[in-house]
């Protein structure tokens, strides 16, 4: 019997409210998990990123150097190792982000005018903390550097901006773009909910078509008609989670009150096209497995990936074939390129339709999707051969 009318008039509703866990992924649980995330990344700034240090000169102008990295607010010298091997366990063993070892003869070669090399090892392999950590060294010894040079010019009977073009003769000026204050939660966060935002599409789509299937049996659910049954199962749903995106960008560029310097329309419309498309890819799975515990499994591994193949955290070209190939199957990896070029860049609305129509490439997967779903009834429907 095919119950798709029924749906229209609010038996999809009906059932909602009764599945206490459907129920919930699709209210109360998207917004708690923004929350939490924006308060996981609330801080917005690093702040004291812990460091070693193995001082081999135990000089004035070494405890100086130390006194000036801790001066970073970015850094804290926790800990100061004797030897270089305690600060190689210490650094292994990812209880600080860098060690700094300052080298025996740093005063003295300093002041006969021979560079001293400081040798900083930092663990690349959390690139937030290893990029930021590495970044906050190179300031804070650019800038001891220069103090350095700066007297070295006094000494020599320079004073005022003669010194100060003796210690710096090239002043260099990097101005940020976008994020100007380099808040890693607008970076982090504005990656993490769309991500999430696409796992959960997905979830909600196969446990809603999962109850079909525990309730009634698919074919009986599809009746003569598979693909109304099937749209007519998902439109609630597409308008719900459309609602789940804006509700996160107004949470984002509203009331966090991040920059928004492109189009909302264009936005909003990426998102009713994602949306679409992980429901796409959702029924698709679900008409191949039928079969509601391994599809959400296959479904997990299919979008889990999401984030760190989405090209924000680490660039897109420098992933291997199997990771782009990876990258193009997920519909929010469009959708994220998108969202970036509009809030961020400010893009104009052409710059975003390639992405777009990326996104409606997606929705083809609806075609297999029916004609799966009709062969199936039809091979329910098909009368058997007795032999006698």
């Amino acid at each position: 019997m095919n119950t798709a009318p029924n749906i229209l008039k609010g038996r999809e509703w009906h059932f909602l409210k009764k599945d206490y866990w459907l129920m919930s992924l699709v209210t109360w649980v998207p917004i708690c998990l923004f929350i939490l995330l924006w308060y996981i990344f609330s801080a917005g700034l690093p702040r004291d990123l812990s460091i070693a240090v193995v001082d081999l000169d135990h000089s004035q102008m070494s405890r100086s150097l130390i006194r000036h990295y801790d001066a970073n607010p970015m850094l804290r010298v926790e800990r100061q190792f004797a030897s270089i091997d305690e600060g190689q366990t210490a650094l292994k063993a990812a209880d600080v982000n860098a060690l700094i070892i300052l080298p025996s003869q740093l005063e003295a070669d300093t002041r006969i005018g021979r560079p001293p090399q400081v040798t900083v090892f930092y663990n690349a392999q959390f690139l937030l903390t290893g990029k930021l950590t590495a970044s906050a060294l190179l300031q804070s010894q650019g800038t001891f550097n220069a103090k350095i040079s700066a007297m070295k010019a006094y000494s020599q009977g320079k004073v005022g901006i003669h010194a100060l073009g003796a210690a710096v003769p090239v002043n260099s000026q990097i101005t940020a773009l976008f994020n100007i204050s380099s808040n890693y939660a607008q970076f982090l966060v504005t990656a993490i909910i769309p991500a999430m935002w696409q796992i959960l599409i997905v979830v909600v789509t196969l446990l809603a078509l999962s109850r079909e299937l525990r309730l009634q049996g698919l074919t009986s659910w599809l009746g003569n008609n598979p693909a109304r049954a099937i749209l007519a199962k998902l439109w609630p749903y597409t308008l719900i989670l459309w609602l789940h995106g804006l509700l996160f960008l107004l949470g984002m560029y509203v009331v966090l009150g991040w920059q928004m310097n492109g189009s909302w329309f264009i936005i909003l419309l990426t998102q009713l096209l994602m949306v679409i498309a992980s429901q796409g890819m959702a029924i698709l799975l679900f008409v191949l497995v039928k079969d509601a515990v391994r599809v959400l499994s296959l479904a997990a591994a299919y979008t889990a990936p999401s984030f760190a193949f989405m090209g924000v955290t680490f660039p897109a070209t420098d992933m291997a074939l199997p990771a782009r190939i990876w990258r193009e199957l997920l519909p929010v990896s469009h959708y994220i390129e998108v969202q970036i070029a509009q809030a961020s860049h400010g893009a104009t609305a052409t710059s975003s339709f390639p992405q777009m129509f990326n996104l409606l490439l997606f929705c083809v997967a609806f075609l297999p999707a029916f004609l799966i779903a009709k062969r199936l009834v039809n091979k329910s429907n098909k009368p058997l051969k007795v032999q006698i």
